[in-house]
């Protein structure tokens, strides 16, 4: 990953503008205030910022910035390009701790890099198994829950005192999607998978009655009984959004540490979208990093937004 980012728009502050505006703006500029495309002049001179442009239209300036999770920051572009490449080609994540000593920014500022990057990786798309195929459906449980941070842990036994996920992934696509289902009754776990799920798919739980009165609206609603130990019938399992489980509790507990519930959504969308552009399915780091820079537009975040209580 290193030799990776020796790159020119990491380093260059004019080359990572010339990046970013071809993936942002790929038939040309386009003006953030009223939308406008045909009348815009690049606005030069030793004293005019990198990427300034403006439009004639309605006669202010504005940068690519303008609009996106770079938006007001003071942290140089190839800088924000640098995080991007790290944050999405790290399986596990990768630690505030981490990228301010990496990238030479604060930890304050590093921190928030970080959550601006997950705004970006909000997942969209297609419903899952709209061609058919099995929908995988299934939750866990992670950590401590918001209140406990610099608390010992109590000592509890079931779920009560963690937070709760609920995952889906798509066979067929390769895709995941997870949701902080935290206080959520079975009616709203059924309102996920609907609103997730197209209805000629195969539902594939297991034996959770969360799923069961759901399951009658789709093409098929097959299940594995877990307290039996069964575990696979024929292609009816649910070790793949397991497998997905795994990577994420390595992560949350590994490099993370602790979530807090408030940010625990952001976290999902991290380790959701880099299941989804994996190296199985065709994604190196650079594709990845690129397919994210897709994602910035219309995802600003404050610091009073990520940090409010």
């Amino acid at each position: 990953m290193a030799s990776a980012l020796s790159a020119t728009h990491f380093h260059s502050e004019e080359a990572a503008f010339a990046y970013v505006e071809a993936r942002v703006w790929p038939e040309g500029p386009v003006c953030p205030h009223c939308g406008g495309f045909d009348r815009i002049g690049k606005m030069g001179g030793k004293s005019t910022r990198v990427g300034l442009y403006k439009c004639y239209q309605c006669r202010k300036p504005f940068t690519v910035r303008m609009g996106t999770i770079f938006e007001s920051s003071h942290v140089p572009l190839h800088i924000w390009l640098q995080a991007m490449y790290l944050v999405a080609g790290s399986k596990k994540g990768i630690s505030s701790n981490q990228l301010h000593r990496t990238l030479g920014v604060t930890l304050k500022t590093a921190w928030f890099m970080a959550h601006r990057i997950r705004e970006a990786m909000q997942a969209g798309g297609d419903m899952f198994g709209s061609n058919g195929g099995a929908v995988e459906v299934d939750e866990t449980y992670i950590g401590r829950k918001a209140g406990d941070a610099g608390v010992k842990a109590p000592r509890k036994t079931g779920s009560a005192h963690k937070l709760r996920v609920v995952s889906l992934i798509d066979r067929e696509t390769g895709r995941a999607i997870s949701f902080d289902a935290n206080g959520v009754a079975k009616d709203e776990v059924a309102q996920i998978v609907r609103a997730n799920v197209a209805k000629q798919a195969r539902l594939i739980t297991d034996e959770s009655t969360l799923y069961k009165a759901v399951g009658k609206e789709y093409a098929s609603h097959e299940s594995v009984l877990h307290g039996a130990r069964e575990y696979v019938r024929g292609d009816v399992y649910t070790n793949t959004v397991e497998g997905f489980f795994s990577i994420f509790k390595r992560g949350m507990r590994g490099v993370y540490q602790h979530c807090n519930e408030k940010h625990l959504h952001r976290y999902l969308a991290e380790f959701d979208f880099r299941y989804s552009n994996r190296v199985a399915l065709g994604y190196n780091d650079a594709d990845r990093a690129d397919t994210l820079l897709s994602g910035i537009v219309g995802k600003r975040l404050t610091y009073q937004t990520a940090s409010a209580k």
